[in-house]
């Protein structure tokens, strides 16, 4: 299995377009790696792909990649895209695959119908791109010889369906890991998620591969730099700090964070975030990240 680190940031990548903190002027300035925004390529064969999370920034990322080029005049080794919610930092980038190309869209029953509700979506044409719902825990091939199983994790709903009361920890369709299987190698993709239940835990243990959210290194981080107003739990977010001490112990192959707010100090390569992290054992993921199993 090989895994290609697309884009290892958070919703609005780094730098962001509206922001001035340290990181993202040190982003443009050149003195540590911009990062695009959240997805990964995986392929079993070298030759066919799936794209998990179709960011806004999936043209760039896509002609960074010449596994992805095409091979032919309208032929695309992509043959699928999954995205494990309705985030717009996962599901924008669809409307740049509207280019009259085949391909399957996989996702829960619960996501295809937020996807559904914006007539924009329509421009994926119908009998070019099919739209499979996928249940939770049964396993679908979504390249040649690679199979995913969608699992619950803890999250809430995106930010443009929440109400007045906004519950972070929802167990369902809305929030979903992906596990992805091939040759007899296990890697689970977990970009978002509020908590880790015991259950969680059991599933994650004994993986080859565990890429997860790695969105705000402490809870308070975006309040403290008065970059926001919400905790990262309220986004449903789980912690870098408590991630890495609720796993210490957890068997992993190899553990890596993806999906990095341009607050987190584990964007800097040189930080002593970075360097706990990684005397952890953890690696951080960057755009352009290559994983073969």
């Amino acid at each position: 299995m090989k895994i290609i680190v697309l884009g290892a940031a958070a919703g609005g990548g780094l730098p962001q377009w509206n922001c001035g903190c340290d990181n993202c002027n040190a982003a443009r300035a050149g003195r540590i790696p911009a990062m695009t925004q959240s997805s990964i390529a995986v392929s079993a064969d070298g030759r066919h792909w799936a794209v998990l999370n179709a960011s806004p920034d999936i043209r760039v990322q896509l002609a960074a990649m010449p596994a992805l080029h095409p091979t032919g005049l309208r032929d695309m080794p992509l043959r699928s895209v999954l995205v494990t919610n309705g985030d717009i930092d996962h599901v924008a980038g669809l409307l740049t695959l509207r280019e009259s190309q085949p391909f399957t869209l996989f996702a829960t029953p619960a996501i295809h119908e937020v996807l559904a509700q914006n007539p924009m979506l329509t421009a994926l044409r119908a009998d070019l791109v099919a739209r499979q719902p996928v249940a939770l825990d049964q396993g679908i091939e979504i390249a040649p010889g690679l199979t995913a199983t969608l699992f619950a994790v803890p999250g809430k709903v995106p930010l443009y369906q929440e109400g007045a009361v906004v519950e972070t920890g929802l167990v369902g369709e809305t929030t979903v890991g992906v596990e992805l299987s091939a040759k007899g190698r296990r890697a689970l993709y977990i970009p978002g998620c509020a908590e880790l239940p015991g259950w969680l835990a059991d599933r994650i243990a004994g993986a080859d591969l565990l890429m997860f959210d790695g969105t705000l290194w402490d809870d308070d981080e975006m309040i403290r730099m008065g970059l926001g107003q919400k905790t990262g739990r309220r986004m449903g977010h789980m912690p870098v700090v408590e991630t890495m001490a609720a796993m210490r112990d957890l068997p992993v192959g190899r553990r890596v964070f993806v999906h990095m707010n341009n607050s987190n100090p584990l964007v800097d390569p040189a930080s002593t975030q970075t360097r706990e992290a990684e005397a952890s054992g953890w690696q951080v993921g960057r755009d352009g990240m290559e994983i073969t199993l």
